[in-house]
């Protein structure tokens, strides 16, 4: 019977200490509004990006942030250098450029590329996560704020700008 104790007891224990990586409430809390901010923030870009009508939407954008916040934050809480944690960092960055590739299409029919403004803001999202994952969350509030008027009211004022096509004025046919 002792050694049905003790087994259990060892299975406790050690599953116990694999969550040990977060000793308290307070790095808890830190994760949680870290990761929560990185994921609202990333929703909002990927929100305009789907109400755009584009690939990339919420969900993507979410998720983009939540990885990139992630990546930075566990080596946060290991304790790395800040050497290796620039390392860490241009993986990320690498890699989000890889994902972003993806939703460039060249279109055949057309000489023109598609998918440049999507690819971008992910690679901004990325920025964004890495910023909350590093508890920068103000400077993440402030570039998402500054990306949603990048997305929403520059193209409107270009549309302001931009000379209209001349138009053609047809004959009406007045013999009917």
């Amino acid at each position: 019977m002792t050694a049905d104790i003790s087994w259990w007891q060892t299975i406790g224990q050690t599953v116990a200490s694999e969550f040990s990586d977060v000793p308290d409430l307070a790095q808890a809390t830190r994760i949680v509004v870290r990761l929560t901010l990185a994921a609202l923030l990333g929703g909002l870009l990927g929100l305009e990006r789907e109400n755009k009508g584009k690939a990339a939407g919420v969900r993507t954008h979410m998720l983009v942030a939540m990885g990139a916040a992630l990546f930075v934050l566990i080596p946060q809480q290991a304790g790395i250098l800040p050497a290796d944690l620039s390392r860490v960092i241009q993986g990320v960055v690498a890699g989000i450029g890889f994902l972003c590739a993806g939703s460039i299409l060249k279109s055949e029919d057309e000489d023109r590329v598609r998918g440049l403004t999507t690819a971008a803001g992910m690679w901004l999202t990325a920025a964004i996560g890495m910023a909350a994952g590093l508890g920068r969350e103000a400077t993440a509030v402030i570039s998402t704020a500054l990306a949603l008027v990048v997305l929403t009211l520059v193209p409107l004022v270009v549309k302001l700008i931009e000379k209209p096509e001349p138009r053609t004025i047809l004959p009406v046919d007045t013999k009917k």
